[in-house]
């Protein structure tokens, strides 16, 4: 659950940021903090869920950790484009690439592990992460005009 948060909130997150500020450090600092932030948010959501939820077996902090450790290296795959591309819609298209290949190998290894189909579901959550990351481009461009405020 929190790879996909991970995927959906920060290519989102990155897609309007991209169009909003127009400079890849910017993106990449911004991005970064928040991919941080809400990784040490899944994190501590990841302990109080598996504690609450008090199964045998079950050891919260260790739950913590690998949902905090799995969210920020999605995180740095995914910002790492803004880094090294000083071109910000071709690091934006490269990020979009590595979540499409993050989503594969997520819906893959559930899918094997679960015995689930795996066409529908990866392009399922392919379809709302392409999607959300499109809408908040939008939304990147609509607070630009609007606000009007240029970085």
């Amino acid at each position: 659950m929190g790879l996909n948060d991970a995927l959906v909130e920060l290519t989102g997150t990155l897609a309007g940021l991209t169009f909003a500020f127009q400079n890849s450090q910017l993106i990449s600092l911004a991005g970064l903090i928040t991919g941080i932030a809400a990784s040490l948010s899944m994190g501590a959501s990841e302990y109080l869920s598996t504690k609450s939820e008090g199964g045998e077996g079950k050891n919260p902090g260790r739950a913590s950790l690998y949902t905090t450790i799995a969210y920020i290296l999605t995180v740095f795959f995914l910002i790492s484009p803004y880094f090294l591309i000083p071109d910000y819609f071709l690091a934006l298209a490269v990020t979009i690439i590595n979540a499409v290949i993050v989503i594969f190998v997520f819906t893959f290894y559930t899918s094997v592990a679960k015995d689930l189909p795996f066409r529908k579901r990866f392009f399922e959550m392919a379809a709302i992460s392409l999607g959300i990351a499109g809408l908040t481009f939008l939304i990147g461009i609509a607070m630009r005009i609007f606000l009007g405020i240029n970085i």
